[in-house]
């Protein structure tokens, strides 16, 4: 019976200490566990900073990059608009003394229309006193002759008068056609200057660039215009064979009649 109680009692306290090795098993892998999961989260924890350290300066790269272009786009752009209207007033300032120039011309045509016009006119009435003295003293065949000379003179003067007139109206519309280039043009510029992408500017330089061919073009075209002398062929031509008077025409007069 003693033997029986004391199996008992050693069972118990192997039962018990095996119990206790168990729950101190448990608590050490539990503080392990802790250990590893406290490790893990301090490792997630440092990796997160410093993936969020490298995205932070990534973007400030990023935004010094892009403060970077943007300022190189804003000053070449302010370059551009510089340039332009560097080049808009040179225009400008051309097209005035190309206008004053051409002013002066037309006037001065003007003044030797009007002086041609009283110059024939008063040799109209020489004509006219020819005629009458010659009736009266030299018969009708001379007065006749004179009287288709005075013709001859009328033609050529109308025809002068025509050419002068076609070539103000060529000016008249090559000008309008410089213009509307040089609007076309400070449009175009405008459109370069406020371009927000390669291509809004490439074909604004496009356009600016064929505008001002265009405008090339009809400034060579005014050129030929105003040196294009005015001769009155037209009326010469139907009077061949007809005795001019003697030249009296100053050197280089687009409206003189001896050439």
């Amino acid at each position: 019976m003693a033997e029986q109680k004391e199996s008992s009692v050693l069972f118990s306290l192997k039962e018990l200490m095996s119990l206790e090795e168990d729950r101190i098993k448990q608590e050490d892998d539990d503080k392990k566990r802790k250990d590893a999961a406290e490790l893990h989260a301090r490792q997630e924890a440092e990796r997160r900073s410093r993936d969020a350290e490298e995205a932070r300066m990534q973007g400030e790269v990023e935004r010094r990059r892009q403060d970077d272009q943007r300022g190189r786009e804003d000053q070449a752009r302010v370059e551009a608009i510089r340039q332009g209207e560097v080049e808009k007033a040179r225009h400008e300032a051309e097209q005035q003394a190309r206008l004053r120039t051409m002013s002066q011309q037309q006037e001065h045509e003007r003044q030797l229309a009007a002086l041609s016009q009283d110059k024939k006119k008063k040799q109209l009435t020489y004509i006219a006193l020819g005629i009458g003295a010659l009736l009266i003293f030299g018969g009708v065949g001379s007065g006749v002759a004179l009287y288709k000379s005075g013709q001859e003179q009328d033609r050529i003067t109308a025809a002068k008068n025509a050419e002068i007139a076609e070539k103000q109206t060529q000016l008249d519309k090559l000008l309008a056609e410089l213009k509307k280039q040089t609007d076309d043009m400070r449009v175009a510029q405008a459109e370069a200057s406020s371009a927000h992408s390669q291509a809004e500017r490439e074909a604004a330089t496009a356009k600016l660039a064929a505008a001002q061919a265009a405008q090339l073009r009809t400034q060579a075209n005014i050129a030929a215009v105003q040196s294009r002398p005015t001769t009155g062929a037209a009326g010469a031509g139907a009077g061949k064979g007809t005795p001019h008077a003697a030249c009296t025409c100053q050197t280089g007069d687009p409206l003189c009649s001896c050439l």
